[in-house]
């Protein structure tokens, strides 16, 4: 029987591709290997978001190719799409694979539907609803590798919701390229169309969107969000990447820092006790030192709960690389000093949650005690919790321990939608 092993870099989107692939896998009868060097087939999905990604791909190819040589190696993902003449000639073996060719080349079907009943190793259950980005920002690799946009039909969507409640799962993860842009294609609802069907749909089960753009942050979503507390989380992630006009512009980012301001006060007033996340770049080449401080005094003005921080990396095919860098020391400093800052939001936000009572996902044990997720993303490390909970819990927040909380469990979570049908 024909084995099979797929080894994921990158994002979110690459991880629920991935447990979609597994699904198929399993489905047409293969079975899956151990590790790479005792499978049949070998599936990179790939990621190059940076040029570190790219390093990490082709050395599990080399390795792959000297020790595990009659293995039929398939990439497929960004790397795969963005790089194929360069990989083409360094790996004339490999079998280069486009997202949406990959159901007749390893099936001999048309396509993928990309859909998941589970999230092999995660309490939470991640689905991909969008696909493609147009949006060119000047640093920005993806929309030479997903340059179509896509979108799940909203039945496909609500169907695989469904299927996942139904296997336990408590929090549903929308994600996708650019998941505002998401948009059916039978019917053109778009993303707060589709979040009002699923505050219909019945069971115990919570809602996150993973990040997303405030140009497609509309205001029908958010009062979507607002009219079903219970279904959504009060949660938002809002790349800000920096907090200067001059660099945001050069970016081509397409909104400055007044308008992101102006949104991040929106929500605050929409939904109370939010958590609001940013990505942030490190040393973009046009970012000055006074343009830096001016990014961490605008991160620390908007009182964000956390930041995920990038060091720029130079993307060939994009903008921003045909201008000169900054030094990799330099990058490297902002990047620390941001992280820096991370640590600072985390321990505000933390402290800022206490007395409160929140409602969590318990997900797993932490040094010997559950541990879960609040709606505004916040970790708890739960006390006196009786021997195996799980699900949505409500707890009361007794202290923070640095960047975590502490609380005690007074019940399970009152149910999201117990009366709505499909």
């Amino acid at each position: 029987m024909t084995s099979f092993f797929i080894k994921t870099f990158g994002c979110r989107v690459n991880q629920v591709e991935s447990q979609a692939l597994r699904e198929d896998f399993l489905r047409h009868g293969f079975t899956p290997a151990d590790n790479w060097e005792t499978a049949d087939i070998c599936l990179l999905n790939t990621c190059t978001v940076t040029h570190q990604a790219d390093k990490d791909v082709e050395k599990l190819i080399r390795q792959i190719l000297r020790r595990n040589s009659s293995a039929r190696l398939v990439l497929t993902g960004c790397y795969a799409a963005a790089h194929a003449p360069r990989i083409r000639e360094m790996f004339p073996q490999v079998q280069l694979v486009g997202k949406y060719e990959l159901g007749r080349a390893l099936f001999n079907e048309e396509d993928i539907c990309w859909t998941v009943s589970g999230h092999e190793g995660h309490s939470r259950a991640f689905i991909k609803i969008q696909d493609g980005c147009d949006a060119f920002c000047s640093y920005c690799i993806v929309p030479f590798a997903r340059p179509e946009k896509r979108s799940k039909p909203l039945a496909d969507v609500l169907t695989e919701i469904q299927g996942l409640v139904r296997n336990g799962f408590a929090e549903i993860v929308l994600t996708g390229i650019n998941i505002g842009n998401y948009k059916c294609p039978q019917t053109g609802a778009d993303l707060a169309d589709l979040c009002e069907r699923i505050a219909r749909l019945p069971g115990d089960f919570r809602v996150r969107f993973s990040s997303i753009e405030i140009q497609t942050l509309t205001k029908n979503l958010v009062q979507v969000v607002q009219k079903h507390p219970l279904r959504f989380c009060n949660y938002f992630h809002l790349p800000l990447q920096a907090g200067c006009d001059s660099v945001l512009q050069a970016m081509n980012r397409h909104y400055d820092t007044a308008t992101y301001a102006r949104r991040v006060e929106q929500l605050r007033a929409a939904l109370p006790g939010i958590g609001i996340f940013a990505d942030v770049i490190a040393g973009f080449p046009t970012e000055s030192e006074a343009d830096f401080n001016q990014t961490v005094q605008f991160i620390r003005a908007q009182k964000l709960a956390g930041l995920h921080v990038f060091s720029y990396s130079a993307r060939p095919g994009t903008q921003a690389a045909l201008l000169p860098q900054l030094p990799a020391g330099e990058i490297k400093r902002r990047a620390e000093v941001l992280r820096t800052l991370d640590k600072e939001l985390r321990l505000a936000f933390a402290a800022s949650l206490v007395g409160t009572e929140q409602t969590v996902l318990v997900e797993e044990h932490k040094n010997g005690r559950l541990c879960g997720i609040t709606a505004n993303f916040q970790q708890v490390l739960l006390e006196n919790a009786p021997t195996g909970l799980h699900g949505l819990a409500r707890v009361s927040i007794t202290r923070a321990e640095g960047p975590l909380c502490v609380g005690t469990f007074e019940e399970k979570a009152a149910k999201t939608n117990p009366t709505c049908a499909a």
